[in-house]
């Protein structure tokens, strides 16, 4: 029983509509899906992706009015978005440049070529030469050309506490590889590998025991969900997790995909989430994103949910 890779990765944005402008506008990304915080209905849920919306693709943000992410340890610290090629990483050095987006030179990172940014909340993110393997499903709406455009998730970076703690789940409960380790910014790198392996399937993770524990905030990461293809698989993770004796919180069904949520040692939040049904369960693929989709159970609040929520388009 193997996980397929990321799923998606969920943060938080205290400024929705600079955040909606930045990932479509700017980044070019898909807004997939324009919904609610199914936990929390007053704030959105965003989830922007590739053309199609594949599992894999999605970034997605919580829309609450939380004080700015304090950094620290026991957290994901940095989200890798994929491209293909050094001569996209220097599209998109000289584009982030223009716009005055946080960002810094293209470097070698564990044998890819990296160029780490900012949005305006401070969300690190970094783009990873991924070298174009695989296939992509580029929007033909974007601002940024098909040959530029960001192809999906990963690799995923995480700091923690105490690395023993969290490589036992991730090998012996998640069936991760321990793969390598290598040097960067100063610290040694553990990656984790999943599926069939690639930035799209990694988690990288850092031992930092000199730092404070970080304080979730606007600008910060809020969970990482990882794939599993279908509900018997989804199931099976459930069973496994019990059997583990993890704490979890049982199966709850989302609408788009089923999810599985819990906390490894250190404290950060993992999911796992189902391919499918999909995006577009409930609105045309070439019409994704372009109003507020509402799950059936949340159908009959529709009129209060949209008057508590701020106009972002």
């Amino acid at each position: 029983m193997q996980l397929g890779g990321i799923h998606h990765l969920t943060a938080i944005s205290a400024k929705p509509r600079e955040n909606l402008a930045f990932y479509t506008g700017l980044l070019g990304m898909r807004l997939v899906k324009k919904t609610v915080n199914q936990d929390d209905v007053s704030a959105y849920h965003l989830f922007y992706a590739d053309g199609k919306a594949n599992p894999g693709t999605d970034l997605t943000f919580f829309d609450f009015p939380a004080a700015p992410e304090r950094r620290g340890t026991n957290s994901i610290s940095r989200t890798g978005l994929r491209v293909a090629g050094e001569k996209t990483l220097g599209y998109w050095r000289d584009r982030l440049k223009k716009a005055g987006a946080a960002t810094r030179d293209i470097i070698e990172v564990d044998g890819r070529l990296t160029l780490p940014f900012e949005d305006g909340e401070g969300q690190r993110l970094v783009l990873v030469d991924d070298g174009g393997v695989g296939p992509a499903s580029p929007w033909e709406r974007s601002p940024v050309p098909v040959e530029h455009q960001i192809r999906g998730l990963g690799p995923i970076v995480l700091t923690v506490h105490e690395l023993s703690r969290i490589a036992s789940v991730l090998t012996e409960v998640m069936n991760m590889r321990r793969v390598r380790e290598y040097a960067a910014h100063g610290a040694e790198i553990h990656v984790f590998e999943m599926g069939e392996g690639g930035p799209s399937a990694e988690l990288h993770v850092i031992e930092a025991k000199g730092l404070a524990v970080a304080q979730q905030g606007a600008g910060g990461v809020h969970h990482v969900a990882f794939r599993t293809p279908d509900e018997a698989q989804y199931h099976a993770w459930t069973q496994r997790l019990n059997q583990f004796r993890l704490p979890n919180s049982g199966e709850i069904d989302r609408f788009y995909f089923r999810s599985l949520y819990f906390r490894e040692p250190n404290g950060i939040l993992f999911e796992i989430a189902t391919d499918g049904p999909g995006f577009a369960t409930d609105e045309p693929m070439e019409a994704l994103g372009e109003k507020l989709a509402l799950p059936p159970f949340l159908e009959p609040r529709r009129a209060a949910i949209e008057a508590g929520l701020k106009p972002i388009m």
